[in-house]
């Protein structure tokens, strides 16, 4: 997955706390937490078809790398960051 640079400018500065609200508001399921480490699941038909684990501090920003893997894990694409009003 890539990006133009300009919406990695965007993405740089998302916070762990905008990162899950707009999972979240994508529909995942926050499962069982623990600390700062939660886990979400995307469901189609009562399948969970998607996991992932999210380290959440939430005015902390991710490293470019960690937001990467995050965002590939994710899957979303650039109309649904946009949906999600994660970028311009």
């Amino acid at each position: 997955m890539s990006f133009h640079q300009n919406i990695w400018n965007q993405l740089n500065n998302i916070t762990a706390g905008e990162l899950v609200k707009a999972l979240e508001k994508d529909g995942w399921i926050r499962e069982e937490t623990r600390g700062a480490i939660q886990a979400f699941r995307k469901e189609n038909d009562g399948h969970t078809i998607k996991r992932v684990t999210v380290h959440v501090h939430p005015k902390k920003t991710y490293g470019p790398k960690l937001l990467k893997e995050l965002l590939v894990e994710i899957g979303w694409s650039e109309s649904q960051l946009k949906k999600l009003k994660l970028i311009k």
